[in-house]
Formats: C-alpha cells, sequence, structure tokens
C-alpha cells in the first residue's frame, strides 16, 4: 500500500484518472439509483392502480352473486363462496390473482370458515382488516412480500382489501393479492441495463481521462525531461513548438528559457575563466619580482644590526610582510588550481595518526609562546586511511593554527575517532567562539571573524577556503560547530578507502560537549565513487 501511495502521488496521469474515474463512478451511481428509483415508482404506482380497479370489479360482481344466491343452508352458501373465490383467482402465478375470504373482525357465527387460494393466512398483515374493520366502505391497499409456492422465495404483491356481505353469515373481508412478478422482472431488467450502462460509462470517463491526460501529462513529461537534461548541463535541449496553444506557449516559455540561462551561464563561464586566468596569470608574473624583492629583503635584515633604530625596524616589517606576501601567493595559486579543476591527489594508505603528531608538533612552538596547551585524544592501533599526506597535514595545520590563536591561552584538544569506514578528526578550542552568522561565513574567501582582531601569524583568509576544498577532493567533509564565548569545534571527515566517498552531510558538529562527544563519527552514508585516485 506503502508502495502504491507513492506511485499514485509521484503520478499526475494516475491521480487524474482514478479521481476522474471515482468522480464518474459515483456520478452513474447516484444518477443510475435515482433513475431506478422512479422506475421503481412507477411500476409499482400503476400496479397498485390496476389492482384496485380490477379488485373493484371483482368485489362487485362477488357482492351481487352473493346477494342474488337463493341457497339457505350453511353448505350451500359454502360452495358459492367457494365457487366465487376459484372463478377470481388467476390461472398461473404470473397472470392470476390470490383470493383470500375470512370473516370479518367481530363476526362470530361461522357459517363459512377461511378461504383461500394460493395465498398463506400469514401473509396477509393483521393491520389489514383492522384498516377494512375502521373503513369498511373503501378498498384498503397495501404492498408486502407473500409466498407464491411453497419453498419458493417471497415475492411482493399488491394485497387490495374490501369487505362484503353474505346473507345469513354477516360481513365477511375479501382480500385479493396481486403478484408483482412481471414489474420486478421489467425492474431486473432495468437493472442489468442500468449496470451495464453505467459499466460502459465508466470505461468511457476512463478511456477519456487517458486520453486528456495523455494530452497533457505527455508535453508536461517532456518538458520535466528537458529540464532534467538542462539541469545535468545539456543546455542545447530544446523543445518541438506545434500550434499556439496553452502546450506550445509553455513549450516556447521553456526554450526562450534555456536559451537565457545558455546565454547567462555561458558569459558566468567566460568571466570565471577569465578570473581564473586572471589570477593564476598575476600569482605566477609576481613570482618574479617577489624573488627578487626577496632577496633585497634578505640583504636588508641581515643587515638590520648595521642601520639606525628606525631602518632595522623596517627591514624586520619588510621581512614579515615578505613571508605574508609569499604565503598569499602560494595559496592564490592553490585557489586557481581548484577553480580551474586542475587539482591532482596522490593519494597513498596512511596511517594517519603520525600525521595529526606531526601538525601539532608544527604549531607546538605557538603554542608554547601563546601559554597554550595541546591535548591529543588519539587511538592506540593503526588507522590506516587512503590520502593525499601533504593536503590532510596542510588542512590540521591550519585548523591547529586558528585554534591555537583564538584559544584565549585555554587547552586545544585535537582527538582522532575512526569506525571501519570513516575517520574523524576534531580540533576544539575553548576561545572566543562564533555565532551563527560567523559561523556560515568562517569557509568564505578572504573572511575574518574579526579584522581587528591582532593576528600572531597574519593569516591571509583563504586557509579554511582551501581546508574545505581539500576535504572535498578527498571525498570527505569539512565541519564547524561553535557558541560565542564557548569556543569552536572542526571536524574533518575522511573515508578510508578511495573507493566510497561521503555522500551525504553528515550529523551537525557539537557546539559544546566534551573532547569525547566531539569525537564521535556521525552516521554518514557512503557511496561508490568511480573517478580515478588523481581526480
Amino acid at each position: 500500500m506503502r508502495r502504491l501511495l507513492q506511485w499514485w502521488r509521484g503520478s499526475l496521469r494516475a491521480r487524474v484518472v482514478t479521481s476522474t474515474v471515482l468522480l464518474g463512478s459515483l456520478l452513474a451511481v447516484l444518477l443510475g439509483s435515482v433513475l431506478y428509483q422512479q422506475v421503481a415508482r412507477g411500476l409499482v404506482d400503476q400496479a397498485i392502480a390496476s389492482a384496485q380497479r380490477d379488485a373493484s370489479q371483482q368485489v362487485a360482481t362477488a357482492q351481487r352473486a352473493f346477494d342474488s344466491t337463493d341457497r339457505r343452508d350453511d353448505s350451500g352458501l359454502r360452495g358459492l363462496a367457494e365457487e366465487q373465490i376459484q372463478s377470481m383467482s388467476g390461472p398461473s402465478a404470473e397472470d392470476g390473482r390470490r383470493v383470500q375470504l375470512l370473516p370479518a373482525l367481530g363476526n362470530e357465527r361461522g357459517v363459512v370458515e377461511r378461504m383461500a387460494t394460493g395465498v398463506a393466512a400469514e401473509d396477509i398483515p393483521s393491520s389489514m382488516q383492522e384498516a377494512i374493520d375502521a373503513d369498511p366502505a373503501n378498498q384498503q391497499v397495501v404492498v408486502v412480500p407473500v409466498s407464491l409456492e411453497e419453498g419458493e422465495e417471497r415475492a411482493a404483491a399488491v394485497v387490495v382489501g374490501s369487505r362484503v356481505s353474505l346473507l345469513r353469515a354477516g360481513p365477511y373481508d375479501l382480500v385479493l393479492v396481486y403478484p408483482l412478478l412481471r414489474e420486478q422482472e421489467t425492474l431486473d431488467l432495468v437493472r442489468q441495463l442500468f449496470l451495464l450502462g453505467g459499466l460502459g460509462l465508466v470505461a468511457l470517463v476512463v478511456g477519456l481521462a487517458l486520453l486528456a491526460t495523455r494530452m497533457v501529462t505527455r508535453p508536461v513529461e517532456e518538458v520535466a525531461k528537458a529540464s532534467q537534461e538542462v539541469a545535468l548541463g545539456h543546455l542545447d535541449e530544446r523543445l518541438p513548438v506545434v500550434g499556439n496553444d496553452e502546450i506550445a506557449q509553455l513549450a516556447t516559455s521553456f526554450n526562450t528559457m534555456a536559451d537565457s540561462i545558455q546565454h547567462q551561464i555561458r558569459e558566468l563561464r567566460s568571466l570565471s575563466q577569465l578570473q581564473q586566468r586572471f589570477v593564476s596569470d598575476v600569482s605566477h608574473e609576481l613570482r618574479t619580482p617577489l624573488t627578487t624583492m626577496r632577496m633585497a629583503g634578505d640583504v636588508l635584515h641581515a643587515s638590520r644590526e648595521d642601520f639606525t633604530a628606525p631602518v632595522a625596524r623596517s627591514a624586520e616589517l619588510l621581512d614579515q610582510e615578505m613571508d605574508r606576501f609569499e604565503d598569499l601567493l602560494a595559496e592564490l595559486l592553490e585557489i586557481s588550481r581548484f577553480d580551474s579543476g586542475a587539482v591532482t591527489v596522490e593519494r597513498h594508505e596512511e596511517d594517519i595518526v603520525p600525521t595529526v603528531r606531526a601538525a601539532v608538533d608544527g604549531v607546538r612552538t605557538l603554542a608554547d609562546n601563546l601559554g597554550t596547551s595541546l591535548r591529543l585524544h588519539l587511538p592506540q592501533e593503526r588507522v590506516e586511511v587512503c590520502m593525499d599526506g601533504r593536503r590532510v597535514s596542510r588542512v590540521l595545520r591550519n585548523l591547529l593554527t586558528n585554534a591555537v590563536e583564538h584559544g584565549e591561552g585555554r587547552p586545544v584538544d585535537v582527538t582522532v575517532a575512526v569506525t571501519p569506514q570513516v575517520a574523524s578528526i576534531s580540533v576544539r578550542d575553548h576561545g572566543i567562539g562564533m555565532d551563527e552568522e560567523q559561523r556560515r561565513q568562517v569557509f568564505d574567501r578572504f573572511w575574518r571573524a574579526d579584522p581587528a582582531r591582532t593576528r600572531t601569524t597574519g593569516g591571509t583568509g583563504l586557509g579554511l577556503a582551501i581546508a574545505l576544498e581539500d576535504a572535498r577532493v578527498h571525498g570527505g567533509w569539512l565541519q564547524v560547530g561553535s557558541e560565542p564565548g564557548q569556543g569552536a569545534c572542526f571536524r574533518l571527515l575522511l573515508p578510508r578507502t578511495h573507493t566510497h566517498v561521503i555522500a551525504e552531510e553528515p550529523s551537525p558538529v557539537p557546539s559544546t560537549g566534551s573532547a569525547a562527544t566531539d569525537a564521535e563519527v556521525p552516521a554518514v552514508v557512503l557511496a561508490l565513487d568511480t573517478r580515478e585516485d588523481d581526480s
């Protein structure tokens, strides 16, 4: 049922057809029911009118026979009554009427006992005699089911009762029963015709619904397919325009939109390529003057003891800014490689624990100067990960440097946790932290949480952006969790084999908690990756 419901919700044609069939069936049932009731009521009313006329004639004939008889004894009177009942009864169940003669209420003489042909005494409702006794001058009519033959099903019949008077026997009730067999056959035929007509109407509705939905949904499916092709990058996909109706207008609008998107994407690609080429060219062109400036700066820095104090200080500042300038150029070149898709990844099976230790040792001097202790939480066994050690080391150095600089002298926890398929490295500080807006921008290029804040190493603002790209080329994730005043936790997730990537974003990083909590590897979804190792 769940699959059927999902299919129904996912198919416009199925929803339209089923809704149309349900509404058509409901309309057919309501219309058939109303018409059937009208036909049935008309047949019954006609049968009642016919029965009343015939019963009036039969009762008058019987009363004249009773009034004109010269039979004085009881047996002769009973014979006369029996002759009249037999003459009024029909030859068959279809053509004949059933007759019953019984003493009226209050008639205790018992001259003529109850006589009947083809109808049981219990078939006549007791209310019939009560109605005749209350109004003996008029006919009393009721429609009730009666038994025509013994053992057969009961059938509806019109029962007409009248008062007759037998000489010396007193008042009697003459009841005539008219079975509605022909009317029932007519109703059965009408029911069958209505059923066949309803089925034909439903089939017609289904055919019309399928035709209508095909005329509408097929162009929509073509638009959806073309949209998917455009989303996949096939910008030359277009729809044929036939006629000038709404579907043709939709196809024209789609083609116009696709042309506009293709034109804009081409412009953006051209601008992106120009920007990437510009950054790459500028970075390469600056290498030569930078090398010359580097050499001149080294000479001045080495001879700063021979200069006056202001000049010596200028030589030191020049040397520091040259270092920062070289780092900026190197990172700009790396960013340009990511943008142009020219990044090469050399992945090998390595133990990630020594890589983490080496990264921590690289920032220990900076941590000692700032009074920050580095606490390691590492597994005892080897943690083999297929990775590019140089890129992972660069990510860890960047995370550790930021944690030390923003940790306010408080300890920094480095934790490694693993599962059979994923390795997690968390770097947590207990410093100033970040709010929600800062967390959204922390991986943006050239963004800093506090531009006015004094930086020990003079970062370029590209480190976290490059770290994020390094994590992505490994098929992993780099996430952050933080709250103002409670520090920040950066978590690097890497698949342990090159045949997998972490396809869906893992659960968020806890903004607060212990090192053990931050180290937990979240539930991640791994997908097969058919890329080459160096892609």
